[in-house]
Parts: C-alpha cells; structure tokens; sequence
C-alpha cells in the first residue's frame, strides 16, 4: 500500500527544520510520498504544498509545540496527526525529537500493512450565530466584550439547553473542551478536566456576581447572549474571531468532525508537573 506523509514544522524553528530534514531522508529513501509545508518547505529548500492539502494524507506529523498542532488540526480536519514535542508542556504531543524518525517510520509501516493504527479522537466545538459560523476550536470558544479589564466587558448571560445557568456582568465567557481545560480556561480559575472526560467546561472570566465554572455533558446546546456593550467578539482558539452587535447570541456546540491522533499518549499528569 502507498503511503502519503505530511510534515509540518513550527515556523522559524530551526530544530524543528532540522528534524524535517531528517524525516524526508528516511522516509523518502524508503520510497514513502512525502510532503512539506510550505514555509519550512522554504527553509530547507524542498518543494512543498499548503497545509490545507495535506488533508488527503494518511498521515501527518506535527513538529512544535501544542500551537502548532492546533493549527495543523485546523488546515487537516480528521486527518490522523502525530503530535511531535518541542515546547515546554506538550499536552498534545507525546513523541520526543529523539524517538521522531522511529515512531513515524513505525505508523508508516502499520500503514503499509493495513494495520489499522491507534487513533484517539479529540472532540471541537463550533461557535455560530445569526449568519455566521466560526472554524472549530479544539480548545475554547470565548465570548467577551470589546476588550478585557475595566469598563470593556459586557453583560451575558449564559443558557444551557434552555435554561438559565448565569447572566451578569463579565470581561466574558469562556467554554472549553477537555483538551483545552489546560489553557485559557485554567488561566481564568477553570477546573482541570483529565482528556478521557466526556464533557464541557462553562468559565466566566472575570464576573461581578460570578457563579462557579460548570461542567456540562459535551451534547449540550450552550447559548452566550450579550447585551450592555456596543461590540463584542466570538473567538475560537485565539485565532478566528467574529464582531458581534450587541445585543448578539452565540450557540456554542460540537462540531461534527473531531481531531483525530495518532501515536503514543501523552502522559497528562507529567504535563501538569510542567505547569508549575
């Protein structure tokens, strides 16, 4: 069976070009089809495509840190990622720079094989609203007014399938997926949420009269309405974003197409050592 490989390295990371370098040669010599993003593509002097093409691959591997594997999952949707790690914590991505070429060339021969591989499935969530739809989140959707701190937050009130949980004053909203318990939600008094959990975190960040961050089953139908402010944002991992006129309501549920890793698991409990 031919197999395709995509390679994707942290951008301006020279460690992570390098590591590139070296899957291309063991893999390319093995006669696997390889491809290269486009900016490190550049860097290392190989031809390469855009990320969004990798999605027909049967395999793609992400060189970086948990932010490079967010972006990735969202060029790739559902296809099988391996998460290589060189950042700092690394919840998303179990395999050392020095297991890469081994643990790849391993899931290429499985592939080769017809051996079905490990897969985990990260679920996302999707924001959308009166015309609009946000790109899934792996992390978090947020909710807040025009900008974070005093004077800018804005009044939203928060349903779960509808009824009421929460409605007052905040900088925002935030809901996360067990995958993204560890990020922006901590950061905001969230609880931890272990990654196996089936379930969803409701935070508010910041609130006058706060209730304490719920915990909803994942089909639940979330909705974020904001009044009091004249704009506010709907943002799905840091990244995509929609202005919104208030008064505005955001449904914030799961998206149909989850992320979907391959490979070793990351330790969880290691991670949060890492925290620290």
């Amino acid at each position: 069976m031919d197999v395709d490989v995509g390679i994707v390295a942290q951008r301006g990371n020279e460690r992570a070009q390098q590591l590139t370098e070296a899957l291309l040669d063991v893999l390319e010599s093995d006669s696997v089809a390889v491809a290269v993003d486009e900016e490190t593509g550049d860097a290392i002097d190989v031809v390469s495509v855009p990320v969004t093409e990798m999605a027909d691959s049967d395999l793609v591997v992400s060189i970086g840190g948990d932010g490079t594997l967010l972006f990735v999952a969202r060029e790739v949707g559902s296809t099988p990622i391996l998460g290589v790690n060189l950042g700092e914590v690394g919840f998303l991505n179990a395999v050392s720079p020095a297991d890469a070429v081994d643990v790849v060339t391993d899931l290429v021969d499985r592939l080769r094989g017809g051996d079905p591989l490990e897969r985990r499935t990260l679920e996302r969530l999707r924001a959308r609203g009166d015309g609009w739809t946000l790109e899934p989140a792996l992390n978090e959707i947020v909710v807040h007014g025009p900008r974070r701190g005093h004077g800018g937050g804005a009044t939203i009130e928060i349903r779960v399938d509808g009824t009421r949980y929460a409605d007052g004053h905040a900088d925002g909203v935030l809901v996360a997926t067990p995958t993204g318990s560890t990020a922006y939600n901590l950061s905001e008094g969230g609880p931890l949420v272990h990654p196996t959990a089936d379930a969803l975190v409701v935070t508010q960040m910041a609130a006058e009269d706060s209730m304490p961050p719920l915990v909803v089953d994942p089909g639940a139908e979330l909705e974020l309405t904001v009044t009091g402010a004249e704009t506010a944002y709907a943002i799905s991992d840091g990244r995509n974003r929609h202005r919104l006129e208030s008064p505005a309501t955001v449904s914030v549920s799961l998206a149909a197409d989850p992320v979907t890793l391959v490979g070793p698991r990351t330790n969880f409990f290691d991670g949060l050592e890492k925290l620290e």
